[in-house]
């Protein structure tokens, strides 16, 4: 089965990488040391990619290595939530950080 964790050990490196670029995007711009006027339209073209590369690495998972599938698809209800948050105020940022522990238990599971 060494090749099915190889498969969803990409899947989820892929989903984590856009994930953690989505992340420090929003801290950047929440925290004023990027100026994103320019290209705003960046942090919702990062959401989207995130947001496919979850669900792949979750399908991925949950076909080659169930229990990181399984363990990663929780983070997906944040994902689809987040549109109907707002971005003023703390429901985002928190929104967006709740996926943060189903990646790392996933990447666990895989490690294990």
């Amino acid at each position: 089965m060494v090749g099915g964790t190889v498969i969803a050990g990409v899947a989820l490196l892929v989903a984590s990488l856009s994930y953690a670029s989505n992340l420090a995007l929003g801290t950047l711009v929440a925290t004023r040391r990027v100026d994103s006027s320019g290209f705003h339209w960046l942090h919702h073209a990062l959401y989207i990619c995130t947001f496919v590369l979850a669900a792949a690495a979750v399908a991925a998972g949950l076909w080659r290595q169930p229990l990181a599938g399984w363990l990663l698809l929780p983070a997906l209800v944040p994902f689809a939530l987040i549109p109907f948050v707002g971005t003023r105020g703390v429901r985002h940022p928190i929104t967006g950080l709740a996926p943060a522990p189903f990646y790392l238990a996933a990447a666990f599971a895989l490690l294990s």
